[in-house]
């Protein structure tokens, strides 16, 4: 592809899914989608451990990475493998997925993976997603002293106005639906949105917040309080060159 703008692939990695998202870097706020989708590599139920790993990286590289060869990628950013689990063969298996995947890269487009985790690409991707937290973990409304003193603490975090539990891939997935109205997500038989959408979107995610991180820096938020009247507490989140203004109703 001649294209004298940007072409990046964003990568979000499972052993059971591979999100994709092709974005060009046209100057605009978000870059423009060229591609959203996913890859699930199925393999026969009997093979299983490292060599089932070994063959959903080919179906990976053969099947999908390698139509992309020539499209011009400069650029490829992964989001990093969440690393929470108890289980240490989980985590193994993830992380050696990760880096067969990060080697196909590298063998078919050239270009050595940048890598982003999961918070940052939300944090940087959608910063307005901070505010300053309204619940606590029970999910009960933090009292007005708590909350004005965080204000002036400068103390906004992700997700901060919903309750602690909130599903955060369904947040993120609005968030990118608002952004492209016009992506064809996809629903099962009951029209209920598959969960190989939240792989897609997390991709794209990762690829907005990747370019927002290099383009202003590290985010740093400051929280100044505007008003505090009738079960209303109002204030200003700044962060790079935006000022948002958030409410909390008590």
């Amino acid at each position: 592809m001649n294209n004298k703008n940007e072409i990046l692939m964003g990568l979000d990695i499972s052993t059971t899914c591979i999100g994709v998202c092709i974005l060009e870097n046209d100057g605009s706020e978000y870059g423009k989608v060229l591609e959203l989708t996913h890859v699930s590599p199925k393999i026969p139920k009997n093979i299983k451990g490292i060599e089932a790993l070994f063959l959903k990286k080919n179906i990976f590289k053969n099947e999908f990475l390698s139509k992309w060869k020539d499209f011009g990628i400069s650029k490829v950013v992964i989001e990093s493998p969440l690393l929470s689990s108890n289980n240490v063969n989980t985590v193994a298996t993830l992380l050696q997925f990760n880096g067969m995947v990060s080697e196909c890269v590298y063998d078919v487009l050239h270009v050595v993976p940048d890598y982003i985790s999961s918070f940052d690409a939300r944090t940087y991707a959608f910063p307005e997603l901070h505010a300053v937290r309204k619940f606590n973990k029970k999910n009960e409304v933090l009292d007005e002293k708590t909350i004005i003193g965080n204000i002036k603490k400068n103390h906004a975090v992700l997700f901060g106005s919903y309750v602690f539990d909130c599903a955060k891939k369904e947040i993120i997935w609005n968030k990118i639906s608002e952004i492209f109205p016009d992506i064809n997500w996809l629903y099962d038989k009951k029209n209920q949105l598959k969960k190989e959408n939240f792989d897609a979107s997390d991709a794209l995610t990762a690829l907005i917040g990747f370019m927002n991180k290099t383009k202003f820096g590290n985010l740093k938020i400051k929280t100044e309080l505007i008003s505090n009247e009738n079960n209303k507490i109002q204030y200003n989140m700044i962060y790079w060159d935006k000022m948002v203004k958030k409410e909390i109703i008590l």
